[in-house]
């Protein structure tokens, strides 16, 4: 398998443990394999009998053709082990008849993350090898909450690699806050910026399309590349936990044999549902992919109407992970239904006007496979509190944006299908919108102390990553502008 840029005419061609170390392309396009892998249907049945390093070998092995099968199970097994992960990295939880909830959040951060990024630094740390690279990596990473926090447990003490994460100011929960800023480590670093995710995201593409900057940390001994799901490395781990949904789904003759269902997907960045719009590609019965987005509804927008427009309101929501405007795997979906060429026209479009508009045939391809609809925040709330009280379901403010789209999506079209729901982060990382969702008069606890009033109102358990975050001590507490990125960059790579 070779991969190649979504914006090069001249479609040059890159290994598997190239694109993970380099992260993004030359040209500032995201590497994508030069074609998609298929399973025959006995195939995908034949993935239910694995566990789930196993069955991520599995998967990764067929785009990741310069590691071998033997060095994947290594680092599956490493990533997903039970005492980071419990005995099921990924449990899939019957809502109700038609309904289930695919939690992705039992690692150690308590968030989706978790999945491809304590896999992730495995396979990087290979790359290096494989590619002769003597140089420190340096990963800039710009979250809008959980990539952030994930990335730095996932790179913690790795040599060779030095993690520089950098997170909205007020953007992001206090428990998100906390869990990056008491973060512990000889080799990362991490800063609040006064903006929110896009302006850092921003700043960080520029670095990486910056030649000086390259050559300057060149001559410190450092080269850049990526953690975030722009990184071939970080997406390919989340196309798993599909293929893995729909075998337990057979398990528990939830489906039957060769059953479409449909999948919604809470999405700030594109990331998670692109790995699910990858799976259906590869031969996983998918019908539909309902995207959910919050009141930054530019997606929703999008896939409705053709055109992509971030000049538009930013939005601060309960649900701030997904506080974005530009979506930056969407790129890699305009590349699949449509060429290279068209997509880099797009590219140039949205990075002078902040917007472009797709031509009717390329929608067209979109609209076979995705739907998209939004939840403002009355409807987030009313979700987290709907399926607690009638289901006894508890649920963060992520994973009720994406029912809530669910239910709009049902409602709109009379489909019942059986719907696998990416449950994205524990309901304790944003306890006090979960809490005042359920029970209201959030405002006399704090920020913590709230954790303990949602266990006891509920008789959930506080995942004890969290319940452990009021012993930490805080050891970053730099706060700067967007413009200040680079400089604390290079502070980083000083220390």
């Amino acid at each position: 398998m070779k991969f190649q840029s979504t914006r090069d005419k001249s479609k040059k061609k890159y290994s598997p443990s190239l694109v993970i170390k380099q992260g993004l392309a030359d040209d500032g396009g995201l590497f994508v394999p030069e074609s998609i892998p298929t399973l025959t249907y006995d195939e995908i049945l034949s993935l239910a009998k694995l566990s789930y390093p196993e069955l991520a070998a599995n998967i990764l092995e067929r785009f990741l053709t310069d590691y071998t099968h033997d060095e994947l199970i290594e680092d599956c097994t490493l990533a997903y082990r039970s005492d980071l992960f419990g005995n099921d990295p990924c449990p899939l939880c019957r809502v109700d008849n038609t309904t289930y909830s695919l939690e992705l959040w039992h690692g150690p951060t308590c968030a989706f993350k978790d999945m491809a990024l304590q896999l992730m630094p495995r396979l990087f740390a290979r790359a290096m090898i494989k590619c002769g690279e003597s140089r420190t990596a340096l990963i800039p990473v710009a979250t809008s909450g959980d990539t952030g926090k994930a990335a730095l447990e996932g790179y913690k003490n790795i040599s060779g690699i030095k993690v520089a994460v950098f997170y909205p100011e007020n953007g992001v929960s206090a428990v998100q806050k906390l869990q990056m800023r008491t973060q512990e480590g000889s080799n990362v670093f991490v800063c609040g910026v006064e903006g929110n995710f896009d302006d850092i995201q921003s700043e960080i593409k520029r670095i990486f399309a910056d030649s000086e900057c390259a050559e300057e940390l060149d001559k410190r001994g450092y080269f850049l590349s990526s953690a975030n799901s722009i990184n071939f490395g970080r997406l390919a781990p989340q196309i798993v936990y599909y293929f893995k949904a729909y075998c337990d789904l057979l398990k528990k003759k939830a489906v039957s044999p060769s059953e479409k269902i449909n999948v919604c997907v809470p999405t700030g960045n594109f990331g998670n549902i692109l790995a699910a719009y990858i799976a259906k590609l590869m031969g996983l019965p998918i019908n539909k992919l309902i995207c959910a987005s919050n009141s930054n509804n530019i997606l929703t927008d999008f896939l409705n109407t053709g055109k992509y427009d971030r000049n538009r309101e930013f939005h601060l929501t309960s649900s701030p992970s997904m506080d974005i405007l530009i979506s930056s795997n969407l790129e890699r979906l305009l590349y699949f239904v449509s060429n290279e060429e068209k997509t880099a026209e797009l590219m140039k479009s949205l990075a002078s006007n902040g917007s472009y508009q797709i031509d009717e045939n390329t929608k067209s391809n979109i609209d076979s496979s995705f739907v998209g609809y939004f939840a403002n925040e009355l409807q987030t709330a009313d979700a987290i509190a709907k399926y607690y009280n009638r289901d006894d379901y508890l649920m963060d403010t992520h994973t009720a944006v994406a029912f809530s789209a669910l239910e709009q999506y049902r409602k709109e079209t009379s489909d019942c299908t059986v719907t696998v729901v990416a449950s994205t982060a524990s309901p304790y990382k944003f306890a006090k919108s979960v809490y005042g969702a359920v029970c209201g008069d959030e405002e006399k606890f704090g920020e913590f102390e709230i954790l303990t009033e949602l266990s006891k109102t509920t008789g959930t358990e506080i995942p004890t990553p969290l319940a452990d975050l009021k012993k930490k001590s805080v050891l970053f507490d730099g706060r700067i502008s967007p413009q200040g990125v680079y400089g604390e960059i290079l502070k980083s790579v000083a220390k």
